[in-house]
């Protein structure tokens, strides 16, 4: 795995991260063997203060860091309530759906009645691995759903390979007021879908990426007012940093690609994501 990326031009306006793992970054969550660029990630012995600094010093002020179980979940709180310029998201992920026992999904809901915890996520349905039943990530998600509603909190949307399940699970369901598309991997006609439904988009570093035309054709058709940023680290980076660890300081470069996509100065897409940010996940 190669080095840490160098920082980026910073940006002329402020904008936050929507999504990303402080506890794996920081190595809270200790690496499997498996997972080399979370390893690469907890080598560079990060703090989160660090990664703050880090991140503020290119012009990146804010991050919400985003459960994925119960220990995840705890933790993020906790990080959320000992910094001003952190908030958290609480959730059992899709691929740990057979954990997602009515005693977890009670302290998630606990949990997501803190002032500092923002969001219900990641939650969702995962296609692409079979870790957990599709029986079992259906149950888990509808429980999020309501979780969701029944808090007021920003529900966050892990989906992959399972686009039509996802908006079926949504209508079906009844969605909350405020639904984000983390990491969006559709294609322009589910931006389409998502716009006409309401539903905030997040893009990440795939949307740099040479091969994937179609995530940059789904940003020309998403509502800039529906628009969000994250990178989803450690994981995820834009390029020219494939195949090295990610980390909130380089959402810049993605933000500059969207804002070409868009046909936009970044620094009025900046403005645009930070107001977006308030109204998913409430006033810093």
């Amino acid at each position: 795995m190669s080095k840490i990326p160098a920082a980026p031009e910073p940006l002329s306006a402020p904008v936050f991260d929507s999504h990303c793992h402080l506890d794996i970054m920081v190595g809270n969550r200790q690496a499997s063997s498996g997972d080399p660029v979370a390893q690469a990630a907890q080598a560079a012995s990060s703090t989160v203060r660090g990664i703050l600094d880090d991140a503020r010093a290119v012009g990146v002020t804010r991050l919400v860091t985003i459960g994925y179980d119960l220990p995840s979940s705890r933790w993020g709180a906790e990080a959320a309530a000992e910094h001003d310029d952190v908030y958290a998201g609480v959730a059992v992920h899709p691929n740990e759906a057979h954990a997602a026992t009515p005693e977890t999904l009670a302290e998630i809901e606990a949990l997501a009645g803190l002032p500092e915890v923002r969001a219900v996520g990641e939650t969702g349905l995962d296609y692409y691995r079979d870790w957990a039943s599709r029986d079992d990530q259906h149950a888990s998600f509808r429980g999020h759903i309501e979780i969701a509603k029944r808090t007021g909190k920003a529900l966050v949307i892990h989906d992959r390979d399972a686009h039509d399940d996802v908006l079926k699970v949504l209508a079906a369901q009844g969605a909350p007021p405020v639904v984000v598309f983390h990491s969006f991997s559709g294609d322009a006609e589910l931006a389409k879908k998502c716009a006409d439904a309401g539903y905030f988009m997040s893009f990440s570093g795939p949307v740099t990426y040479k091969n994937a035309g179609y995530l940059r054709e789904a940003a020309q058709i998403a509502p800039v007012e529906l628009m969000l940023v994250e990178t989803d680290a450690p994981y995820l980076p834009p390029v020219p940093h494939r195949g090295r660890p990610n980390a909130p300081y380089l959402i810049p470069l993605t933000l500059r690609c969207l804002a070409e996509v868009k046909g936009m100065r970044p620094d009025e897409l900046c403005e645009a994501i930070s107001a977006n940010g308030v109204t998913v996940f409430g006033p810093w």
